[in-house]
């Protein structure tokens, strides 16, 4: 046998290594692992349906991807995460519409205090063409994509004394989310909002470094705020959202078939946490009361009356054709 014909057999054994090794290389990029951060507990709604995503996305992709979701500020604070969707080291995000606003004024109006008139208005304008219109232009803002709007319930306040009119919270201590939105309540009834983080919040309470914070009921529950607060007084102050959105890094690389695939799962998903939302609201208030803690019944229209001069004040960010088309829908 000649040395060239020796030669051929080892080639042709190296070149099927090479493909092997190339096939499964191939077979690994294939399948992308996309990371979904939020801050919220494994006990709430929004993480369950997060799951539940990450499941119908690999399932209804046929494993082309799959997702891990981070819970409970695992990666970081909410302006971590929405850092990292714009870095694209994060490719999912719960976030609040008032963080949201930081990079495109408009989305933050469905965060104003005393915005919607109830939660059908809510609903509406979540199903609305304003929505949607608003939502584009934060894509065109920031290239990332708003999927759809969940809703995280009514803000409360918690208190270790009774707060039943306005000038019931003067001088209070109030902790709120980092976000300047949250801070247009507090300043119109006279409270002093204090910006911690939300991982912080039961300590800070705990150890008297603020007087009272403002949540939903079933997250009032979830972060246990009950035990360091007397008082749950019902000021539904705002009507809060959290909006589900993929980083543009991420969705720049997906096909047509998988970005319908994501909106069609993350918008089911959305409905299913507002479902879930609204019925526990529903559900707590004995709850509470089981528990030993005083919920007050508040007449809001002192404290309404004391916000909507700010709705289009120096916080606002959005103009008044946005808000007078948000406030005519549903009536």
């Amino acid at each position: 046998m000649s040395q060239k014909s020796q030669r051929q057999p080892k080639l042709l054994r190296m070149t099927a290594i090479a493909l092997a090794a190339a096939g499964i290389s191939m077979g690994v990029s294939a399948q992308e692992s996309l990371r979904f951060a939020h801050v919220y507990e494994t006990s709430e709604p929004f993480h369950k349906w997060a799951l539940w995503a990450a499941e119908q996305i690999e399932e209804r992709t046929e494993g082309r991807y799959t997702m891990q979701v981070h819970p409970a500020s695992s990666l970081g604070k909410e302006e971590d995460i929405n850092e990292g969707l714009q870095l694209g080291t994060i490719d999912v995000i719960y976030t609040g519409t008032q963080f949201a606003g930081r990079s495109y004024g408009p989305i933050g109006i469905a965060g104003g205090a005393y915005m919607f008139r109830d939660f059908d208005h809510w609903q509406a304008y979540a199903d609305s063409d304003l929505f949607q219109e608003i939502a584009e232009g934060y894509q065109n803002a920031t290239g990332n994509v708003p999927i759809a709007l969940n809703y995280y319930g009514e803000r409360h306040v918690t208190s270790n004394k009774e707060i039943s009119t306005p000038d019931d919270m003067r001088n209070l201590r109030i902790r709120v989310p980092n976000a300047p939105l949250y801070m247009m309540f507090p300043r119109a009834v006279g409270a002093n909002p204090t910006p911690i983080a939300f991982d912080e919040v039961y300590l800070a309470l705990q150890q008297g470094v603020v007087d009272a914070q403002e949540n939903p009921l079933p997250t009032i529950r979830a972060k246990a705020f009950h035990e360091v607060q007397d008082y749950i007084n019902l000021t539904g102050h705002i009507t809060d959202s959290l909006i589900t959105i993929v980083g543009g890094p991420r969705w720049n690389q997906l096909s047509e078939e998988d970005r319908e695939i994501f909106r069609e799962v993350f918008e089911e998903a959305a409905r299913n946490n507002t479902e879930e939302i609204v019925q526990a609201e529903q559900d707590l208030v004995a709850w509470f009361q089981e528990q030993g803690t005083t919920v007050n019944e508040v007449d809001r229209a002192p404290f309404r009356e004391a916000v909507m001069p700010q709705h289009l004040g120096d916080a606002a960010t959005w103009d008044e054709e946005t808000y007078d088309r948000l406030q005519a829908i549903g009536q």
